[in-house]
């Protein structure tokens, strides 16, 4: 009886809903919009019970601009990449509705809803619809695989299993015992994803009564390489928060802040101590964060991480410096971020695939020789780098520019160098028996090894090229690179 007296609730309100519109739009200037029929209703009944994702969607983009005024704009300033839209789509704005109903013969998740067959997970294969290009870049890059580099690598999986397993102690050692879905979701998997499964269907109670939905595994989650019910990989959720998927949430640097901190990817601690980083915390509230393209300097005077990495840069008169991109990897030349050592940027984002000399899934040997037959070569480094300087010489003269990457190259080096020694270190522990290398994550003269490139060195590299000069010398630098190799000494001296 509840249930019933809802659906005509929201029948009622509809019409009171269309009024409420139609009397919008007899305003002067008012945009001309319209909702599909199963938004409407979509809307009215998730008002009065999920007021706050209403709200928030009333606040975008996809509540007052259709895919058909979208695509007559000019092709710079479009934000949709596709130029067919189903026609069911182009004349009404995105809502609940658009999003949550389509694919559904491919939705695992799909289940009947107040007479609607609605998707509970929208996946990025949704998204596809008005930005094919955008989804194309991102399914081939390294955070829409990021739960398959994590599961699909034995060395990956056993760190992650060693650092988060509980742990007992038996006959006066400590026993590891396997990670629960629990503690991986809330930690390295609420980053890297999830696998989001269908157990079946559940009842759960709510406010209008009982309602039969979908029993997800590893849900809510929101990691970029979520694997989704529908089988696709990745989530735009990330970065485009719903439900009002902003552009100026993604560009700016706190929504990569939640993966991207110390102590393995210190970019957003580094960022915050940088020139580009005082600029932005001071001046950030007099920039443009909506406009596309993104003009330099003149919608806003520091780069943050969505201006090096993946937006539409032109200069304020409008010539293109740098195209969008969804592949966030596709201007970089080479991985800052130390497995054991620096290295060109995979030609695969599935990197699981990589093969040392060794026959280890790693992208360098021990002793640092890269893999190169999984690597980015020479030529494409060099053209890659290149790109990333023009993004810079927007702001920067060339020498700045050339003086700042021939530094950034030296501490790449150097840093490396650092990684070796302990290396050389940990290589003496297991060679001696000092240590047991059938899992390298978990003896404590292991745990110095692994900070030494996981933690400092990548701390270094990552100040070096953002400008970070506390993180490169003490906060997890050149000090702890020092340090830790002291340690490591002592305590293979200690254990002979």
């Amino acid at each position: 009886m509840k249930l019933l007296l809802v659906s005509l609730f929201c029948l009622v309100s509809m019409g009171i809903f269309v009024a409420e519109i139609l009397a919008e739009e007899e305003q002067p200037g008012a945009m001309q919009v319209a909702l599909s029929e199963q938004t409407q209703l979509c809307v009215l009944c998730h008002k009065k019970y999920t007021p706050g994702i209403v709200e928030d969607w009333l606040t975008s983009r996809h509540s007052k601009v259709t895919p058909e005024m979208a695509l007559a704009k000019p092709v710079l300033e479009r934000r949709i990449s596709s130029d067919i839209i189903p026609e069911t789509f182009r004349s009404v704005v995105i809502g609940c509705y658009e999003c949550h109903g389509q694919n559904a013969p491919s939705h695992k998740d799909n289940f009947g809803h107040f007479g609607f067959k609605i998707n509970v997970v929208v996946s990025p294969n949704d998204c596809k619809t008005c930005h094919p290009v955008e989804v194309g870049q991102y399914s081939v890059s390294k955070k829409a695989n990021a739960l398959d580099i994590l599961q699909k690598n034995p060395l990956y999986h056993t760190f992650v299993e060693t650092v988060q397993g509980l742990k007992e102690i038996k006959d006066g050692k400590i026993i590891r015992l396997n990670a629960s879905d629990n503690s991986k979701s809330e930690t390295c998997y609420a980053c890297h994803g999830t696998l989001v499964t269908v157990k079946g269907m559940k009842k759960i109670s709510t406010d209008i009564g009982d309602i039969d939905v979908p029993d997800l595994s590893n849900w809510p989650n929101q990691g970029v390489g979520r694997i989704n019910p529908d089988g696709s990989l990745g989530a735009c959720t990330p970065c485009h928060a719903r439900h009002s998927f902003s552009i100026e949430v993604a560009r700016k640097p706190y929504t990569c802040s939640q993966c991207h901190l110390e102590p393995d990817v210190p970019a957003f601690d580094v960022y915050r101590e940088s020139k580009h980083g005082n600029i932005f915390f001071s001046k950030q509230h007099e920039w443009n964060w909506t406009n596309v393209p993104w003009r330099i300097g003149k919608d806003f005077q520091a780069p943050t991480c969505a201006t090096c990495h993946n937006s539409l840069l032109t200069t304020p008169d409008g010539k293109v410096i740098a195209p969008r991109t969804h592949d966030f990897g596709s201007r970089l030349w080479v991985r800052l971020f130390g497995l054991i050592y620096s290295h060109p940027q995979p030609k695969d984002a599935r990197t699981y695939l990589i093969k040392n000399k060794d026959d280890l899934p790693l992208p360098t040997a021990f002793t640092g020789e890269p893999a190169s037959e999984y690597l980015i070569d020479k030529s494409e480094q060099i053209w890659r780098q290149n790109e990333m300087k023009k993004i810079c010489r927007g702001c920067h003269n060339t020498d700045w520019v050339n003086q700042h990457f021939a530094r950034l190259d030296a501490t790449i080096a150097e840093t490396d160098k650092m990684s070796l020694t302990a290396t050389r270190l940990i290589l003496k522990a297991w060679n001696e028996g000092l240590a047991d290398p059938s899992n390298p994550f978990d003896e404590m003269i292991e745990h110095k090894w692994i900070k030494q490139w996981f933690f400092y060195a990548n701390s270094v590299r990552y100040a070096s090229a953002m400008g970070g000069p506390d993180y490169a010398s003490f906060k997890n630098g050149w000090w702890e690179l020092m340090t830790n190799l002291c340690t490591m000494q002592d305590l293979i001296q200690t254990r002979k």
